[in-house]
């Protein structure tokens, strides 16, 4: 028998497998749409006057989108399914009732985020190298970034689906974390333009960070802040967000 984190992942794998096709346009079909229009379109006006940061719209833009597709589908996979499995399809009250534990429940969902996202980037870069937005050959570590992005926006988003019982407070999550977070981490302007008082709102997102190091990855260039302080922030998130969805799964099937 598989240790039963592989098992969870693998029950996980088993459901996306009949939703590919509905989920391939939001995954990897939108980004690149999103790319072509954004950095190819608009990115004729920015690089004719003069470009962003002395580099083409296109060169800037990418990394941003690969960081914000991590960034979205975490979330989209840590908010309704599991509320789903808690509410409607009582897949982790099935769960308990086996030997899988509650850490294995919250490990195997992260490692599904992960895989997730590892597939969508992967498909991304091979576009946007395509079209020369990649410039250095550390854009090979950007899954890696993406991936670590990916369970540290997932676990705490994961606790917060586990603590409530109506999908209403999505709508909020949504309009008060996820497009702010979106539009203010650096995905289609640098940060420094935006006025200070804003800019630690920015810095607070760990979207920013991913960012920051997968923009530095494609250019070649130094972040904005040292490598390990961006990593070590991500893993802030993980550790805490993952203590908080296991003590909320926890309480949820105790109850």
């Amino acid at each position: 028998m598989a240790h039963p984190t592989i098992a969870v992942l693998e029950r996980q794998l088993t459901s996306y497998r009949r939703l590919f096709w509905a989920s391939a346009f939001s995954a990897f079909v939108l980004p690149v749409l999103f790319v072509l229009s954004i950095g190819v379109g608009v990115g004729g006006y920015v690089n004719a006057n003069g470009g962003l940061d002395g580099m083409d719209y296109l060169s800037f833009i990418a990394p941003g989108v690969l960081a914000s597709t991590a960034f979205q589908m975490a979330v989209g996979e840590s908010t309704f399914p599991i509320l789903g499995d808690f509410r409607w399809t009582r897949g982790f009250h099935a769960m308990r009732a086996t030997p899988v534990g509650v850490r294995d429940m919250v490990g195997g969902g992260l490692l599904y985020i992960v895989f997730r996202v590892l597939v969508a980037c992967l498909a991304f870069l091979l576009v946007a190298g395509l079209f020369g937005a990649l410039h250095s050959w550390w854009t090979v570590v950007t899954p890696l970034v993406c991936g670590l992005l990916g369970a540290a926006v997932a676990a705490p988003v994961t606790a917060f689906s586990a603590t409530i019982d109506n999908d209403n407070y999505f709508a909020l999550l949504f309009r008060f974390g996820v497009i702010p977070s979106t539009l203010f981490a650096g995905v289609f302007f640098p940060v420094d333009q935006l006025p200070l008082l804003v800019r630690p709102v920015a810095y607070a997102s760990p979207l920013w960070h991913g960012v920051e190091l997968c923009r530095s990855a494609t250019l070649g260039v130094a972040p904005t802040w040292p490598v390990a302080l961006h990593v070590a922030y991500l893993l802030a998130w993980l550790v805490v967000g993952y203590l908080l969805a296991t003590r909320a799964f926890r309480r949820k099937l105790e109850n």
